[in-house]
């Protein structure tokens, strides 16, 4: 699939540990309450918010945690009032590096993730330095199991632009006005989705030596670990080596 790398299976295997710990949570509820915000409360009728609360379902976040986050939108419970905004900027080895972020201080946000980036061999940059590199679209994830050929011969007749089998997972890209369209189809036919979501997908990719690429590796951890970044992206490549070696420091 164009512009699948390694940093997409990290993502995703960390996503499921997070969940597991229920870190991820405090996350999923400010997208809830950003969706909410920008469009009606009923999911029914908030395509956004419909996808924030179905990613909250897919990641097992408790139906009261959603519909606490929904409430808080509204006014209720005193919420911060969270600006979006996106950040771009260059990790080792030139890779291109988008955030998206969801802030209640942007200036204290500005100087957290310039300070990431500068301890992680990085630089943040201007607006449009880095979107340029990424495509919004859907992207689908399920088990693939022994039917890893026939699921993608399915998710294809249901409307996927394309599919990748990824260690055991499989990786099921869409168009982003068609993700609800084909998750649906595939469901209606019995397949288990594990999560389903619009992202930012590298036209792309820039492998990188081992050195580069653990250097890499802990800049995008560190961003990731800053409170009011909701998701890293990357066109950045890493080779196994440097992953095994990267995980053993962990």
């Amino acid at each position: 699939m164009s512009g699948h790398s390694k940093w997409s299976t990290i993502k995703r295997k960390k996503g499921a540990a997070d969940a597991r710990r229920g870190q991820i949570f405090t996350k999923l509820s400010r997208e809830i309450e950003a969706a909410a915000r920008q469009g009606d409360p009923d999911p029914e009728m908030n395509f956004r918010l419909r996808l924030a609360v179905q990613k909250a379902r897919d990641n097992n976040m408790p139906v009261e945690n959603i519909e606490r986050s929904i409430k808080r939108a509204s006014g209720e419970g005193g919420a911060a009032h969270l600006v979006e905004t996106i950040y771009e900027g260059y990790g080792p080895g030139g890779t291109a590096i988008l955030l998206e972020v969801l802030t209640d201080n942007k200036n204290r946000t500005t100087a957290e993730v310039r300070n990431a980036f500068d301890r992680g061999n990085g630089s943040l940059g201007e607006s449009g330095c880095a979107t340029w590199v990424f495509e919004s679209k859907g992207v689908i994830t399920v088990s693939a199991g022994d039917d890893a050929e026939e699921l993608s011969l399915q998710a294809i007749d249901a409307g996927a632009e394309d599919v990748k089998d990824d260690e055991g997972a499989l990786e099921i890209q869409t168009a982003p006005e068609d993700l609800e369209k084909v998750r649906k189809a595939l469901e209606e036919q019995g397949v288990e989705i594990t999560s389903s979501e619009l992202t930012m997908v590298p036209s792309n990719l820039v492998m990188l030596e081992e050195k580069a690429a653990i250097q890499a590796l802990k800049l995008m951890d560190r961003l990731e670990e800053l409170d009011d970044v909701q998701r890293v992206f990357t066109n950045a490549d890493f080779p196994d080596a440097a992953l095994e070696k990267y995980h053993s420091q962990e």
